[in-house]
């Protein structure tokens, strides 16, 4: 099993940034497909953004695609989510996952990630 801390939520106005990190413990997350998903109240779990686990590919969900950048850090153990341009409709809480697989295309529904962690807010205002 592979633990995962999510940080760096906040509450940001809208058209800010933020940068989630999800720190990665146990199995090293070198080895597997990682993704990014949010939760709004009310709303079911719904995909962000995805890496393999080479990080050569990446996808995103059509709603963040140009705004949201997915990337990792091997030497960290560390995952990052950059959010730019945010808006109101961003708000959620975030959560990091991993696939405990190795594979070159990317994973977009919650059923397909093992390990999850335990979700970090973000609130962007209007």
């Amino acid at each position: 099993q592979v633990q995962l801390v999510e940080s760096g939520g906040g509450l940001v106005q809208a058209g800010g940034s933020l940068r989630l990190s999800c720190a990665a413990s146990g199995r090293t997350e070198n080895d597997y497909n990682m993704g990014w998903f949010r939760q709004a109240p009310g709303k079911e779990r719904e995909f962000v953004a995805a890496m393999t686990w080479a990080g050569g590919v990446t996808a995103y969900a059509d709603s963040v695609k140009g705004r949201f950048a997915v990337s990792r850090d091997s030497a960290e153990n560390a995952v990052y989510l950059q959010m730019n341009s945010l808006k109101p409709e961003d708000t959620a809480v975030y959560y990091c996952a991993v696939k405990r697989f190795r594979s070159y295309i990317t994973y977009v529904n919650v059923a397909e990630y093992d390990d999850w962690g335990q979700g970090t807010q973000v609130t962007v205002s209007s």
